[in-house]
Parts: structure tokens; sequence; C-alpha cells
């Protein structure tokens, strides 16, 4: 009889081991289709390499940093790991919209690298009921027939924002002809990465540009999906389990053309495994950009999901005005025509800013 009990323990045993290593092996579909690793690694990094999504999602999560002084000197305590020895060209800090973003480079990507900050904390809960609601109400330039909303192209578009890092990927590009823009952002800072990218490749003729973004909401209709896969073809959206942002504004898909649809191409981030055994799989989703075998195969209902992504908090730590707080010993500030501010400091390694954006008799310690 004991016999007997060992031997079905057993049984149950080994079902639980090829259950558990068959859904392992479903988070990487790619693996399972092509038997000469090599040539899987490099299909695979094609199209997503995951070493940079980790360190990309550090610079997402960097541009949340209100300490303005330690995110210029890059010695926030966000500003290691995989970004040590980024140098910021410029930080862009729009007080009126509430926006943050800054341009630098990382000589270990051979890369300029623009992040964009997303929405702050303590106003995503109203930021995503509004996305519920959000119409396509804009036409944009030059494309006929595609649709955004007016508030994610205005973000970018029509603030401190386009100016400011135009004129810092220039000079960037002065310093390091021939690096890759790349381009990252969180929830609405991901539509701002996108609508940024686009921009360098419509008007500025920049075509060696990449996007990863993570947490992404819906910027527009499916004719706009499609000339930015176009315009912008090295671009990811990355997803994390139930998180509702990517959900929104809503994908109705009986009518593609009337309603929000993203463009690709996802990753896809989900936990496979049983209760303690759990594994972080990612799944590269087809090139629709609505992949139903993706994030819309889930439900879209976790905040949490929303402010974590590859282990890595994207959002703020602490809450000044417009989770801005200043350091009088530290930080100087010039004002624009618009009250924005182009912050200054004293850095270990030089602040390049471009010419005529600070007077330096204007400068005044706050």
């Amino acid at each position: 009889m004991e016999h007997g009990w060992r031997s079905q323990n057993l049984k149950y045993a080994t079902l639980l081991f090829v259950l558990y290593m068959s859904a392992l092996c479903a988070g990487r579909e790619l693996r399972t289709e092509i038997h000469d690793q090599n040539l899987v690694k490099h299909v695979y990094e094609h199209v997503y390499n995951r070493t940079l999504a980790m360190t990309l999602v550090q610079y997402a999560s960097a541009v949340y940093m209100d300490d303005l002084s330690a995110l210029l000197s890059w010695t926030c305590s966000r500003c290691n790991g995989l970004t040590e020895g980024f140098e910021v060209i410029e930080l862009i800090v729009d007080i009126q919209h509430c926006l943050q973003a800054f341009v630098g480079i990382a000589e270990d990507l051979n890369a300029i690298v623009i992040a964009f900050r997303g929405t702050q904390e303590n106003s995503l809960q109203n930021w995503v009921e509004d996305l519920f609601c959000k119409k396509l109400d804009l036409s944009y330039p030059d494309m006929p027939g595609a649709m955004v909303h007016h508030g994610f192209y205005s973000a970018y578009h029509n603030t401190s924002l386009r100016p400011r890092i135009v004129e810092a990927v220039q000079v960037a590009q002065q310093k390091r002809d021939g690096f890759t823009i790349m381009v990252t952002g969180h929830s609405m800072g991901g539509a701002m990465a996108a609508f940024c990218a686009l921009d360098l490749a419509v008007n500025f003729g920049v075509d060696d540009i990449e996007v990863m973004t993570f947490g992404q909401p819906r910027v527009g209709n499916s004719i706009f999906a499609s000339y930015y896969s176009t315009l912008v073809p090295k671009t990811i959206r990355v997803t994390h389990e139930h998180d509702i942002v990517p959900h929104l504004p809503p994908y109705y898909t009986h009518f593609p053309r009337w309603t929000y649809f993203h463009f690709p191409r996802e990753v896809w981030l989900y936990d496979i495994g049983f209760g303690s055994l759990t594994y972080e799989a990612e799944k590269i989703c087809d090139k629709s950009g609505e992949d139903p075998s993706c994030s819309r195969s889930v439900s879209g209902n976790s905040v949490a999901d929303h402010l974590l992504y590859y282990g890595v908090s994207l959002q703020s730590e602490t809450w000044g005005s417009c989770g801005i707080p200043w350091q009088q010993a530290q930080m100087n500030k010039a004002d624009d025509a618009l009250d924005n501010i182009i912050p200054s400091v004293e850095l270990r390694a030089p602040l390049v800013l471009p010419k005529g954006q600070i007077d330096s008799s204007q400068h005044s310690s706050m």
C-alpha cells in the first residue's frame, strides 16, 4: 500500500513538473519553433532585447525623480545600475502643465536617450477615469484619416517640451554624431515618447530612432497606428499583467477606424507557475498592435501592475509643488516667458545646454 501511495505521488509530481515546464516554454514562443539557438537569439533580439528593456525602464523610472540637482548630475537614488555614467544634456520641467523630461548621452548604448515622465501618482486615478471617455478629436497633420486625442498630442507638441527636446537632441548629435536616438517613457510619458519619435522622424529626418514605452495608453486610431508603425518601425510597447492603462482609451473590435488602436509591437510580461514557483514570462506579440493573445487576453484592472515593470518602481518618491521640491543650497534656475524652469547646476560631468537657453547673469539662487 505504501508503494502504491508513493507511486501515485510520483505521478502527480511528474505531471506538475511537465505542466510547469510547458508553461515556461509558452512564455518564449520563438524558442519552441526554432531549434538553432543562435538563430533564435538573433530573431528574438532583433524584435526585443530584454537587457535593453531593463536599462530603458530605469531611465523611465529616473525621470520621475523630483530632486532636480541630483537628476542633473545623475547622482539620484535611481541614477545607477544599468544607467551609470549617463550624461544629462538638458532637463526640461514644464510647471504650467506638470511635465518633465530629459535628454542625455548613454555611451554604453551608443545612444542619445530621451525620457518622459508619466502621470503623477496623486492624479493617476482621475487621469485613468478620464481615459475612458477621451475622444478621437484631432486630425494628425499631413496624415489623411489619422486621428488622435488632442490632449496626448498637445502634451508634447504644444508645451515647452518639444522645442527644448529638439534643441537638446541637436546638441547631443553634435557631441556624438551617429548615435541612435532612443525614446522612452511610462504611462502618459509613453504617449509623449511616441509623438516625440514620430516628430523627429517626420519633421527632422531622424532615421535611426528606437522607442520603448511601458504601460502606454492608446493614442490614436488604426490609420494613425499604421502611419506610425511605418515611420517608426523600431517600437516596443511593454505591457505588464493586468495593467489598466494599456487597455485605455477603449478599443472596440467592430469599429477599428473609429476607435483607438495600439500600434505594434507589444511585448507582454506576465507571471506563470504554481504558488511560489512563479516566473515572469515575456511574450512577443503579433504585428497587428492589438494581439488578442497578449494583454488583451486578460482584464485590465490593476493600478499596481501599472506602477511596477521588471521590478522597477515607476512613480515619484515624494510630492512637492507638481512633485518638484527645490533645494535652496544646490539649485539655480532661470525662468522662460511661460514661467517654466530651465535648471542649471554645477556638475561633476559638464552639463551642456543649448546656446542662449540660460543667461548666467539671470541666475538666481532659490
